[in-house]
């Protein structure tokens, strides 16, 4: 009776084990999806950059460092390759992107370019889908670090080497403020 007691208990620690690390995988796999989502958005992001910098170039004969500071952050951006290192990529870039909104109200003929504002209105809902995609990745991140980090999954979690994410957030204080990408049509 005492053995049959003490398989049935081992059969529930064993159940319980695989139960938990079975929610670690979940959870770990939930935060490589929504990092994925997020990279999706930053190579659409990317994408539309070239374009954006064509467009404007020939309006912008006096912008030229802005634009090459700008193909720099892109070129940046995409080279990185940790996570920390992407979020401060992409910051530097959205900064830049920002500079040049404020280039650009100097310049109305740009302004009313049909090109242009297809580009714009391409590029607000790319920023749009990457703020909600960092967003989703966070929560990701949380539940699967507070998963990791909590009794009794964390011994689960350290027996199978299962270590914190990163988050997806703006290191310098200033960058905090992101500034909107959305330029002003009319004069």
């Amino acid at each position: 009776m005492a053995a049959l007691i003490f398989l049935l208990i081992i059969g529930l620690i064993l159940i319980w084990g695989i139960s938990i690390y079975n929610s670690l995988v979940r959870l770990r796999n939930q935060v490589r999806n929504a990092w994925s989502q997020i990279d999706v958005q930053l190579k659409r992001r990317h994408d539309l950059i070239p374009n954006l910098v064509e467009t404007v170039r020939g309006y912008m004969v006096h912008e030229r460092e802005t634009l090459e500071h700008i193909t720099l952050a892109r070129t940046q951006a995409m080279s990185a390759s940790s996570i920390s290192e992407k979020a401060k990529a992409e910051n530097i870039l959205g900064g830049m992107l920002g500079r040049l909104q404020i280039a650009v109200e100097a310049y109305p003929d740009l302004k009313a370019n049909q090109n242009f504002l297809a580009l714009q209105e391409e590029l607000t809902s790319t920023e749009n889908k990457i703020s909600f995609s960092r967003q989703n990745y966070n929560d990701q991140v949380l539940f699967f670090n507070n998963k990791i980090q909590m009794f009794p999954s964390n011994i689960v979690a350290s027996m199978f080497h299962f270590s914190e994410e990163v988050f997806f957030e703006v290191e310098d204080v200033t960058e905090k403020a992101v500034p909107q990408v959305t330029f002003q049509s009319g004069s």
